[in-house]
């Protein structure tokens, strides 16, 4: 790991953000998703599942809905309007042929120049186990990513499309980072739109912005001091 992240770059026009649940991008990368759009950038969303087992109080057939529209308001607090919902089952996502099947699709359809991925790692940046979707899911991405860009592969999916840039969001090997100083209240508001799903978590409304300010501050004793998401650029 380096000491200091070196800036991402930013000579690229259409990003996809990949992630297995709904809040997945508030708790890592909203704020950089802020910057960017408000740069002109475009971004897109695509989640795996609907989150629908994620609140505890709330059974899985209702919960769906809510964190559906829980999420596509808070991409919108960040300037995103493609959010696009794959429904594979929340809890039990797996890195099958299904699963890399839609995502090869998923890209070679959006065509990004820069993918996003949540962390695929064993474990978090704090050092605990990751989550079993997040390892499960990150990995058949990043997999995917290689297959979009070989036309003999799924072929059924469309013409090949070879990523540019390949990102991962909450790793705990970053080496890459981006000042959201300008992006910081978005990233609250995006979180914060989440407030069922907060709720159910024991979050209060007033915690929400030290935790992604403390995050983002962290991440800047890295990066010139300056509030900052960080990610670990991956070649492709």
């Amino acid at each position: 790991m380096s000491e200091n992240l070196e800036r991402m770059p930013e000579d690229w026009e259409n990003a996809l953000v990949l992630a297995a649940h709904p809040d997945d991008v508030e708790f890592g990368s909203a704020g950089a998703v802020a910057v960017w759009t408000r740069k002109g950038h475009t971004v897109s969303y695509l989640l795996a599942t609907r989150g629908e087992a994620g609140i505890d109080a709330v059974p899985p057939a209702e919960a769906a809905g809510i964190r559906e529209a829980e999420q596509r308001e808070a991409a919108r607090r960040v300037g995103v309007r493609d959010v696009e919902f794959l429904d594979h089952p929340d809890g039990a996502v797996r890195a099958d042929e299904r699963l890399r099947a839609d995502l090869v699709a998923a890209l070679r359809r959006h065509r990004p120049q820069l993918v996003v991925v949540f962390n695929h790692h064993e474990r978090t940046g704090t050092g605990r186990w990751n989550a079993p979707d997040h390892r499960e899911f990150g990995r058949c991405a990043l997999d995917a990513v290689a297959e979009a860009g070989n036309r003999w592969i799924r072929p059924e999916a469309g013409e090949p499309w070879s990523v540019k840039y390949l990102a991962v969001a909450n790793s705990p090997a970053p080496t890459h980072a981006v000042d959201i100083s300008t992006g910081l209240d978005a990233a609250v508001a995006s979180l914060e739109a989440h407030e069922t799903y907060l709720q159910g978590l024991g979050y209060t409304r007033q915690a929400v912005r030290p935790a992604v300010a403390g995050q983002a501050q962290a991440t800047g004793v890295r990066f010139g001091g300056v509030p900052a998401v960080a990610f670990e650029l991956i070649p492709c």
